[in-house]
């Protein structure tokens, strides 16, 4: 297996420090809001690169922050004239229900920044002892200059960095790039004892601080988006190896930005969407395979018609799965084994996604082996209980475990909700009368309200059928 490792800007054979154990950390949401569905993708791929490496068998700790102290969170709280924990708690409630409804794993641990402020300042000590930090009157700045590897992540050269930089105003700062430790508390804001006075940790402070208590001093992957490489990335760096003199991440994995109709996504645009406002009219099966369909690193364009085209792939994996889950009340051991080599779509997947986690020809190895799946299907009769349990078990370990855009308990049966299925029945029949009506704008309406709840409609020969995908 190899991965694009940002360090070295090239791909690595992937091997870990403990075997068969894969440490990883994740950055996570500011909870001062809903989180946008660019942030959406950092998530859903993390959880795929996870699925992934657990399908090849590792033993995955995976760790996710929440940085629930910070400007942000503290401006929404004075807006709403609250706490800084209201908001925090709040939002943090609505990542962790966001993120399930995309299908996300939880994470092993979820640590929050006002939960480690021991180990946040255990660190900044002994960067002062070492003559890297220093107390400017209560704010406690990393002298970067003190540090020879700085840049050596995001490719930036000191000097360069230097005569860009715009100074901050700080009298008491030696350098326009040396950054935040510890930050003196101003009136009105949350504050921490410390040795330098009451304050709050600085934001690249907090990842550091997390990742070596929950993973240790050197880890296996570290992710998060493109947007992240500098300054928070190379902070990290920086400040974590001073602290430890050792590595502090093997692998790093960085993510693509995600365009809106291939427009930068923008509030003043109006092409701003939360993850939530998409999840009222997708499946969170569409958001996902449309992620997988392009590879992690490269841009993203996420648009209605790519989600309408994934919504109708999902369709094709029901189809075959409803058919499968027929076949298997039918078939018999003495059937035909059917013509589909499933070792080779196996070996054809897994050398795809071995190849830096390459989702999108993963993808179209997946959707082949539906095509010709649901061909042999329909054309053969008498296929065998083996060919369909061997079919089943191919969805479910790419599809479901590893993509996480499918699940066979999503499907329609007479042991469901019968209620559940009569409303369902019902809107299916208004839906009818509103294209009869040619009243399209009501009929996909309700498509895309029922698409919001997980409910996925199939039109066909003998009507609409339904299947649930969450």
């Amino acid at each position: 297996m190899k991965i694009y490792n940002t360090l070295h800007n090239k791909k690595e054979e992937f091997s870990t420090l403990e075997e068969g154990k894969v440490s990883m950390y994740v950055c996570g949401p500011t909870v001062y809001d809903y989180f946008h569905i660019g942030n959406g993708r950092t998530f859903v791929m993390t959880d795929i690169i996870r699925r992934y490496l657990e399908y090849k068998g590792y033993d995955v700790k995976y760790v996710m922050n929440l940085t629930d102290v910070d400007d942000k969170i503290i401006k929404k709280a004075n807006e709403e004239n609250v706490e800084t924990s209201v908001i925090a708690e709040r939002y943090a409630k609505a990542f962790l229900e966001d993120i399930e409804k995309l299908r996300v794993k939880r994470a092993t641990v979820y640590p929050k920044a006002t939960e480690h402020m021991k180990e946040m300042i255990d660190i900044v000590k002994k960067l002062e002892e070492k003559g890297i930090a220093y107390n400017a009157e209560g704010d406690v700045f990393y002298d970067v200059l003190k540090f020879n590897g700085y840049g050596k992540l995001s490719g930036k050269n000191v000097e360069d960095l230097e005569s860009g930089a715009r100074v901050e105003l700080h009298e008491g700062k030696k350098n326009a790039l040396d950054f935040s430790l510890w930050k003196k508390a101003k009136e009105g804001e949350p504050y921490w004892e410390s040795p330098w006075g009451n304050g709050r940790p600085g934001w690249h402070l907090e990842c550091s601080a997390m990742s070596m208590k929950h993973l240790g001093s050197t880890i296996d992957i570290h992710a998060g988006g493109n947007d992240l490489i500098f300054p928070h990335h190379e902070n990290e760096i920086a400040q974590s190896e001073a602290c430890c003199t050792n590595e502090f991440v093997r692998y790093w994995m960085h993510f693509g930005f995600l365009n809106i109709n291939n427009e930068k996504m923008s509030k003043s645009l109006g092409n701003f969407f939360t993850a939530r406002d998409i999840l009222k009219h997708y499946s969170a099966g569409a958001v996902r395979l449309l992620f997988c369909q392009t590879h992690y690193r490269s841009p993203l364009s996420f648009s209605q018609e790519l989600l309408d085209s994934a919504e109708k792939g999902l369709e094709k994996i029901y189809h075959l799965a409803e058919a499968i889950d027929e076949g298997l009340t039918k078939a018999d051991e003495n059937g035909k084994p059917g013509e589909l080599d499933f070792s080779s779509y196996y070996s054809r997947f897994e050398d795809a996604m071995d190849d830096d986690f390459n989702t999108s020809q993963g993808a179209a190895v997946l959707f082949d082996f539906v095509k010709n799946a649901n061909k042999l299907i329909a054309s053969e009769e008498n296929l065998s209980k083996e060919f369909y349990e061997k079919a089943k078990e191919f969805i479910q370990k790419t599809a479901s475990d590893v993509f996480g855009i499918f699940d066979f308990n999503d499907l329609q049966s007479d042991g469901g909700n019968n209620l559940e299925n009569e409303l369902i029945q019902i809107l299916i029949d208004l839906r009818l009368d509103a294209k009869k009506e040619k009243n399209f704008a009501l009929a996909d309406k309700i498509r895309d309200s029922l698409a919001g709840l997980g409910i996925m409609l199939k039109d066909g020969k003998e009507g609409t059928t339904f299947s649930k995908s969450k």
